[in-house]
């Protein structure tokens, strides 16, 4: 398995690989520890160079190398596991951009990055890196909380419309994190029944779904975000995952509004699959 672990050299970023470490510990994986930087003058990005531009860039460069390798180094240290392989990755570059290439390279599994709430906010908001990430990259994204103490997934919230023609590639990333787990599939019902294809659709992730423990949850006439927020603490989830397929409500929850109006509270770990 191939896990890449994006980190600005913070605790938060470094709780999120403590909380990778810690979930796939029973997994054969190579860590993949990315760190991205990039240099602005003036407001303008980098373009053409002089003398003391290049030193800053040399400088900018070091610090990236020298901070992968002291994080591997803890890694070592504080979470040593045979199984586990690291790699540094320091990359003059954006962050989608880097993640996007990485993913084609060595076919990530995971990407897993903190996400910082803002200051006194009563709801964990993503930080703008966590957003662009999770509307760009083309691989599974499990964002953890700043100071999530780690917990392994033995309920799991999989909120749905059953708009989606699932397939088993797509739902791959939940099955792989289901030992002694069990899914909750949680559906808000607005019209009196599901339509034929709805229908067809829940059918399928039912078959997929299968050979792991899953139970059906269906709301009627509920405001979304409020039947998560009741689910989350009713049965003690401690992972949401949700698959950003467009036209479908996890869009219209997330980005067509602002990120401070997220109506509910993301204190646990939050799984984005793709939809393709």
């Amino acid at each position: 398995m191939n896990i890449l672990l994006p980190t600005d050299f913070s605790e938060n970023s470094w709780n999120s690989i403590s909380y990778a470490s810690q979930l796939f510990k029973n997994e054969t994986c190579t860590f993949y520890l990315l760190n991205t930087y990039r240099l602005t003058i003036y407001g303008a990005e980098f373009a053409v160079p002089n003398p003391s531009e290049i030193r800053l860039m040399e400088t900018i460069k070091d610090a990236s190398i020298n901070g992968l390798e002291k994080i591997s180094q803890r890694i070592e240290i504080a979470l040593y596991n045979p199984k586990h392989t690291v790699s540094q990755i320091s990359s003059f570059s954006t962050l989608t951009r880097e993640m996007d290439e990485i993913h084609k390279e060595y076919g990530i599994d995971f990407i897993v990055m903190g996400t910082k709430g803002a200051t006194g906010a009563s709801k964990v908001l993503f930080g703008s890196n966590t957003v662009d990430v999770l509307n760009s990259v083309k691989c599974p994204v499990l964002a953890v909380p700043d100071n999530f103490d780690f917990e392994m997934p033995k309920e799991i919230l999989f909120p749905s419309d059953y708009n989606i023609k699932f397939n088993e590639s797509q739902l791959k990333p939940i099955i792989d994190l289901t030992n002694q787990s069990r899914v909750n599939i949680l559906h808000v019902l607005y019209d009196k029944k599901l339509t034929d294809q709805q229908l067809d659709n829940r059918n399928k992730l039912e078959q997929i779904f299968k050979p792991i423990s899953y139970l059906l949850h269906t709301e009627k006439k509920q405001n979304v975000p409020e039947a998560i927020e009741q689910y989350l603490l009713k049965l003690d989830i401690n992972l949401l995952v949700m698959i950003n397929n467009k036209h479908s409500f996890f869009e219209n929850l997330f980005f067509k509004n602002k990120i401070n109006e997220i109506g509910f509270n993301l204190s646990i770990p939050f799984l984005v699959i793709p939809s393709k």
